[in-house]
């Protein structure tokens, strides 16, 4: 059997199903140019406007500064890109240094022309690209973040790979993700609200029930943060810290690349 026969045999959760991982990464993009247009807006809806503070602290943690390459993968509209550009300039002002520059890359062209549309910050460029196979060169970025999606990649051992090829010696990785409530009473309030509502409030919203029901099952296959930290330090990150959020239900994974 040949790599590219091995590759394209090879599944990949897509919901609670599992499915042949060259077909995921078609479905997901399905899901996300449904859900382009209102992904904002249904992120209000479902968190309660909780993922702002969520990316808030995310940002924080990242600490971006003046002069640095900060590569945010699966950034569709541009959330987490805005804060650290935001940042990056703050810091900029106080002690000089070089303008940033903020790479906003997503596999997904409709969630990038949402995020044009919205509007960025000068430090901010848009790119069409494949989390598993950045289009950047080795060791040509000083910090890497991938929000809310490296639960959607077909393969999330590769994503890890290469966001570790592409960071300068010493640069940090950062993930914020779903993740998995460690009190069982907030785990079970969560689940009944997940799978109880959001789908509800997508097929009211967005008119695309289907794809919200995606998100769901998405979040509840996803690692736990014991588990996800290990594939991390497996792709070669080191000093690899954990910190829940809502007691758990979102959750920051950061490392080096050193």
């Amino acid at each position: 059997m040949t790599d590219d026969t091995a590759t394209a045999r090879k599944t990949s959760s897509f919901g609670f199903r599992d499915v042949d991982a060259t077909e995921k990464v078609q479905m997901v993009r399905g899901v996300f140019d449904s859900v382009a247009s209102n992904y904002d807006l249904m992120n209000d809806l479902m968190s309660g406007g909780v993922h702002r503070l969520w990316k808030d602290a995310a940002a924080a943690k990242l600490n971006p500064r003046p002069g640095e390459v900060i590569l945010d993968v699966a950034g569709g509209t541009g959330d987490m890109a805005r804060r650290y550009s935001k940042m990056a300039r703050a810091a900029q002002q106080r002690r000089g240094g070089e303008d940033a520059r903020v790479i906003v890359l997503d596999y997904n062209a409709e969630m990038i022309m949402a995020g044009v549309q919205k509007g960025g910050e000068p430090e901010m460029s848009w790119s069409v690209g494949d989390a598993m196979a950045l289009p950047l060169p080795d060791a040509s970025v000083d910090a890497y973040s991938i929000s809310f999606g490296i639960r959607n990649v077909a393969d999330i051992d590769q994503a890890l790979r290469e966001a570790r090829r592409v960071l300068k010696p010493g640069g940090r990785f950062l993930c914020l993700e779903f993740s998995r409530p460690t009190a069982s009473a907030v785990r079970k309030a969560y689940d009944a609200w997940s799978f109880n509502a959001i789908p509800r409030i997508g097929g009211w919203i967005a008119k695309d029930r289907d794809s919200y029901q995606y998100l769901v099952e998405s979040i509840r296959r996803f690692p736990d943060q014991p588990t996800f930290k290990t594939m991390i330090e497996t792709a070669g990150f080191s000093r690899v810290t954990v910190t829940n959020l809502s007691g758990g239900v979102a959750a920051i994974h950061h490392g080096w690349a050193i």
